[in-house]
């Protein structure tokens, strides 16, 4: 992007090292806006469209992320990677930077980092896609947690949020000004490959029958999602019902395995009949289709949830879900038209939902509705909305001149 003095704003995209589909969405928006980027990343996030790419700069400052390496290597390539990143704070040239994700140590992300930043002389801009994490996975939101994300969005010069409960959280729990918070949509994946693969040859590849009522969960398994709900309430269907199939597709997150072990017990017969599929590992992005192609609808049990990426992803294949009635989850389903919502953490309701839905318009029509739900979704989670949002934000806050300024408060929104 150019001002009408021919400035070029220069941001500096700290990811985290992780999130291929969000850093990738909003780099190319960015870009095609005409940002110029040093994008600060990782392995994972060395995309070959980047590489050559005017505008983006990478920096592989975090490397290769092995989660299988001893403490001492872990301990050392991390001391390393935050070296790297203050001396690159210290001698690079943009003077906004944008963080997308904090790195491992978050109390000290989210406070003498944000500091140093902004002793260089920094501008800061956060994208808060959790505002408060523990409060998100049911754990104790300590004392030092809440302290450290005030002082975070305090510093802070503004941050993105997902929806207007994140944005009146932030302003009526942490005490930021409203002026320093925008709503942005959770751009549609574009990153994972849609090919003409067609719904009845992915059901074909999985093992699943054409006719068979394929529920998907989708995603790293962690006990918020809930997923407990979703095993119970299929075990209540396939009782009285033999054409239910379940596809788990998704690695179990660190320090899962006792919930996993557990989930796993509760439909090992199931699973040994082939009537419930399990792939618990890493979903590589050629892969991605074929699961949300073979289901039949998405199944979102989560116990407590801002937005979901899963959703929207979901949708960019034309696939329903029935989503548990948390977050703002009910914001983005249209009922009967893109799915429903159900109460959560109950199995009986969530086994309802499913029955009402293989019984409905929705599902009978489905060939025909895919068209209508991918339009739907591209239609309200645009990234050149995200995009146009996020340049208006770059330009005040370096106080350059730009046609969509924040002037005007920007409404546009996930919910609206």
């Amino acid at each position: 992007m150019k001002t009408s003095g021919q400035q070029t704003v220069s941001v500096a995209l700290l990811t985290g090292g992780s999130d291929r589909p969000y850093v990738f969405g909003l780099v190319t928006e960015l870009v095609s806006k005409g940002i110029a980027l040093d994008l600060i990343g990782s392995d994972e996030l060395d995309f070959p469209e980047f590489r050559r790419a005017p505008g983006v700069k990478f920096f592989n400052l975090r490397s290769s992320q092995r989660p299988n390496a001893g403490f001492l290597r872990k301990a050392f390539a991390i001391c390393a990677y935050y070296a790297r990143l203050m001396r690159y704070a210290a001698t690079s040239k943009p003077r906004l930077f944008h963080v997308l994700w904090n790195n491992k140590f978050e109390l000290f992300d989210r406070t003498l980092l944000i500091l140093y930043y902004k002793i260089l002389g920094k501008k800061v801009a956060l994208t808060a896609h959790n505002v408060n994490l523990a409060r998100r996975d049911s754990k104790e939101d300590t004392f030092l947690n809440r302290v450290t994300l005030g002082i975070q969005y305090r510093l802070a010069d503004h941050t993105f949020v997902h929806t207007q409960d994140m944005q009146r959280e932030l302003t009526e729990g942490f005490g930021v000004q409203k002026s320093k918070v925008s709503v942005i949509p959770f751009g549609i994946n574009n990153q994972v490959p849609n090919t003409s693969l067609s719904p009845s040859e992915a059901k074909a590849r999985l093992g699943i029958r054409a006719a068979e009522k394929t529920v998907l969960f989708f995603g790293k398994i962690r006990p918020y999602k809930g997923l407990e709900y979703l095993a119970h309430a299929f075990l209540q269907l396939a009782k009285t019902n033999e054409d239910y199939r379940m596809i788990v597709a998704g690695r179990p997150g660190r320090g899962c395995e006792g919930y996993w072990d557990a989930i796993q017990e509760q439909v090992h017969c199931y699973e040994q009949e082939g009537r419930v599929l399990i792939k618990a590992d890493f979903i590589p992005d050629d892969e991605v289709e074929v699961y949300f192609k073979a289901a039949d609808v998405l199944v979102l049990p989560y116990r407590n949830i801002y937005q979901s990426g899963v959703l929207f992803l979901g949708y960019s294949f034309g696939l329903p879900t029935l989503a548990a009635n948390v977050g703002a989850l009910q914001d983005d389903i249209v009922e009967g038209e893109t799915g429903s919502v159900f109460k959560p953490e109950d199995p009986t309701a969530l086994a309802e939902a499913i029955e009402r839905y293989f019984a409905s318009d929705l599902y009978k029509d489905l060939s025909r509705r895919r068209e209508g739900i991918r339009s739907f979704a591209t239609q309200r989670h645009s990234w050149d909305v995200v995009g146009q949002i996020t340049t208006s934000v770059y330009a005040s806050l370096l106080r350059m001149p730009w046609q969509n300024s924040l002037n005007r408060e920007p409404s546009i929104t996930s919910s609206e």
